[in-house]
């Protein structure tokens, strides 16, 4: 193997490749990225068993060939080169010879017969995303899966298939997320697409899965994000890079109910505002419980946020906002509060509830009407008294 490539498009492809790396010492080739010479430019390959990316730039090639090379050591070398010049690459006796204007390194390789085959997608892509729709859903959604992997489905991210629209949902059994997308006609393959609705319309993603997509969308958020769902497999491609992931098997959890159909007491204010005093309130909380309270006064259009505890004192903060509805008194834990305050992308958020022991609602605020906007919707349950 020899080629020459540009530096920039090197990077990229090691950014998008090393991550999901796997750091195994039971098999060690799951260490390395896979070069290939492939159709006048270079292919790079990485798996852990679960995920998989491939990705692929430009390059001039002088001489086919592949080896598998380990990703750490060269994410170290390229990571750390100055900007500028272009890439030379050279393999001689299982070793990789790399240079860069005035840096050179000789990196030892590893047979590509003992890297594992990466599956293929066997169908077209059945819809596209826009890219930064996708990023901005995956950063509402992924804070709400769960950690332990007791129910390992809870530790995916539900996807829902509609004719014309699709949700992403995700809980830990203490908070849910639920982002909806309107599909574009353009973006659709009909037919195709109805025979994946006819076969199966719910799934579930590792929520590992879809932090490596918003990485590798990253610089693209212009990009569309093409997207086909085979047995027990995923495919994402994001312009040059494909993104492969196994689903996890279960049934997920029918959430729909939990979501109250009305809300009895609303409060709307400025995000930041909220936040804020979420966060200092949360300063006062016991380390143990992370409590606050929450009270919605309707006489004097007025929040109350209170954190204390024995440890540390207390802390109240008076937040003057639009409330309606009757007044309620709600524990919640802060960092829970905080993690829905945060997810929502409008500068106004409003806390919807009916009382201090059922599901508390945060929706986004269209900020020219004031409408409450329903495409986003995050619940988490109180703390009962």
């Amino acid at each position: 193997m020899k080629l020459i490539c540009t530096q920039e498009n090197f990077k990229k492809a090691i950014f998008n490749s090393e991550r999901v790396v796997s750091r195994q010492t039971t098999l060690p080739i799951l260490n390395n990225i896979l070069f290939e010479t492939e159709k006048g430019g270079l292919k790079l390959s990485a798996t852990n068993l679960e995920i998989g990316v491939v990705t692929k730039i430009g390059a001039k090639i002088e001489k086919e060939g592949k080896i598998a090379i380990p990703a750490k050591l060269l994410s170290n070398f390229v990571n750390n080169l100055p900007a500028g010049e272009n890439i030379k690459i050279e393999v001689m006796d299982q070793n990789i010879r790399i240079k860069s204007g005035a840096y050179k390194a000789v990196i030892k390789g590893f047979s590509a017969t003992e890297f594992p085959l990466i599956p293929k997608k066997t169908s077209d892509f059945q819809f596209s995303l826009a890219g930064e729709k996708i990023k901005k859903t995956i950063s509402k959604i992924i804070i709400s899966t769960a950690i332990n992997e007791a129910r390992p489905e809870l530790t995916g991210i539900n996807l829902i298939l509609k004719e014309k629209e699709i949700f992403f949902a995700s809980t830990d059994s203490f908070r849910l997320s639920e982002q909806r997308l309107v599909l574009d006609e353009e973006n659709i393959k009909k037919e195709l697409f109805l025979i994946l609705l006819t076969k199966k319309d719910n799934y579930i993603i590792p929520a590992s899965t879809m932090a490596e997509l918003s990485r590798i969308i990253h610089d693209n958020e212009e990009s569309l994000v093409k997207i086909s769902l085979e047995e027990g497999q995923i495919f994402f491609e994001v312009d040059s890079t494909v993104l492969v992931s196994r689903l996890i098997n279960g049934k997920y959890p029918e959430y729909k109910h939990i979501i109250p159909k009305e809300f009895k007491s609303r409060v709307v204010g400025e995000k930041n505002l909220i936040q804020n005093a979420v966060k200092m309130a949360s300063f006062f909380s016991s380390n143990k419980t992370n409590e606050i309270v929450l009270k919605m006064s309707q006489e004097e259009k007025k929040v109350f946020i209170e954190g204390r505890s024995v440890e540390t004192g207390e802390n109240v903060s008076e937040v003057n906002l639009d409330t309606k509805g009757p007044n309620q008194e709600i524990i919640f834990n802060a960092r829970y509060l905080l993690d829905g305050i945060t997810s929502v992308a409008t500068s106004k958020v409003v806390i919807l509830a009916n009382s201090g022991a059922t599901p508390v609602a945060l929706k986004e605020i269209n900020e020219k009407t004031g409408e409450i906007l329903e495409d986003f919707i995050y619940i988490v349950m109180p703390i009962k008294n």
